[in-house]
């Protein structure tokens, strides 16, 4: 089996595995615009109220009408795999093939859209909540890619506001989430051990804060204000671009031009962390398939080659810069890196999207490997960012981890 397939990361401890935690495949080059849906029109990371219907969408662009199959397993809080065997947690079955599919319709580019919905006739019901993820896998029993959701009891009223970093160091760039969670009528038993709390800022699960306690516990309330530990970066607001008609130039865009295939060349854009903050509202690094004329844009809307381009900034030296967003599940790899052309002293990609509106950053990875969002965006207070605050619980003697509550906040109304 290919490396890119490997996905459970074992820590091995003297004598025993102590874990394997599991992380998200990324696609072949020919499945794209992988989208999770649930009551919205725009994909959203899936955390879900237990009853709630689950949409999963992608395009294969190899044009064979290839079958493919679905497994959905149940991990505990740390994405390590729970005890749990099939029936506790789903009513039905899995490993079933995806039966809603439509090919591509009046396209220049060829493709085939699969549609998979849960609940459906196979796999009835998913009947407790927790973390979980959904893997694709084709004829020949390969996985081809798999993406996390997560579904929530509304046992817990959490409660979220956002606040400005309490360091003077950091009080200009960076962002504080102060949580308090209500239990209702559940008896939290030995919250510091039993209680797991996750922060997601934009729907990026790369960049999730993780394994919080909390500081105080007063009557049925556990509180949470830390002054680093629940501290975000503010980044700044998306770039972005529309291209809902092919053939003209819109938002963003410089010029078009057809070969194969509709080329969209968008504005070259530049290094805004050292120049002021600029409300521009942006919809969080999200992205919406839409084409104008067209009643279906799952099979309409035609697939562009996008060419991005960043002007070079000395800060840039020795740090690989990558363009990503949701679009691409903030994955970074050679697909959305930026190669520097010498001839233009310019920053160059191109990559094959949907029609439509999309959110775009750019991002630099230090030699070190970690990720630096905010190297060539800035980062400020001031930006509008979603949070997700997720609160796992597991009672004494129980073999898994609920999810108790989900809340969420803006920083758009941010307070000192």
């Amino acid at each position: 089996m290919p490396l890119k397939y490997t996905f459970l990361f074992c820590f091995i401890f003297i004598g025993t595995i102590a874990f394997c935690q599991v992380s998200e495949v990324n696609p072949p080059d020919f499945i794209k615009t992988i989208a999770f849906k649930g009551n919205t029109a725009e994909s959203q990371l899936p955390v879900l109220r237990l009853g709630e219907y689950l949409v999963l969408e992608f395009d294969a662009l190899n044009g064979n009408e290839d079958d493919y199959y679905y497994k959905i397993q149940h991990y505990n809080y740390d994405w390590t795999p729970s005890v749990l065997v099939k029936s506790e947690y789903m009513d039905g079955f899995d490993n079933q093939r995806i039966r809603n599919y439509e090919n591509s319709f009046n396209t220049y580019q060829i493709y085939s859209h699969y549609k998979l919905t849960i609940p459906n006739p196979q796999t009835k019901q998913l009947k407790i909540s927790g973390n979980y993820m959904i893997q694709i896998f084709n004829n020949s029993d390969e996985l081809v890619f798999s993406r996390k959701f997560m579904i929530y009891e509304n046992t817990a009223n959490v409660g979220v506001s956002l606040k400005r970093s309490r360091s003077i160091e950091f009080i200009e760039s960076k962002q504080r989430v102060d949580i308090v969670i209500t239990s209702n009528n559940l008896q939290l038993n030995n919250p510091k051990e039993n209680v797991n709390v996750v922060i997601v800022q934009n729907n990026n699960l790369n960049t999730a804060i993780s394994n919080l306690k909390p500081q105080y516990t007063i009557g049925n309330q556990l509180i949470y204000k830390y002054d680093h530990e629940t501290s975000f970066w503010g980044g700044n607001e998306y770039l972005y671009f529309e291209n809902k008609d092919v053939r003209a130039a819109n938002t963003g865009i410089q010029y078009v031009d057809l070969k194969d295939l509709y080329h969209n060349y968008l504005f070259t854009n530049f290094s805004r962390a050292k120049r002021p903050y600029t409300y521009n509202p942006d919809i969080n690094g999200n992205y919406l398939i839409n084409n104008i004329d067209a009643d279906n844009p799952s099979i309409e809307a035609d697939y562009v080659w996008m060419h991005f381009s960043l002007l070079p900034d000395p800060s840039f030296k020795n740090k690989d810069i990558y363009v990503y967003g949701n679009y691409n599940n903030y994955a970074l790899d050679e697909s959305n890196k930026m190669i520097y052309d010498e001839q233009d002293n310019v920053y160059k990609n191109e990559m094959l999207l949907k029609q439509g509106f999309y959110n775009y950053k750019y991002v630099a990875v230090n030699n070190d490997n970690t990720l630096d969002e905010g190297a060539i965006s800035g980062n400020f207070y001031q930006t509008e960012n979603n949070y997700k605050v997720i609160v796992y619980y597991r009672d004494l003697g129980a073999r898994y981890d609920k999810i108790i509550g989900l809340g969420e906040g803006s920083s758009i109304n941010i307070s000192n």
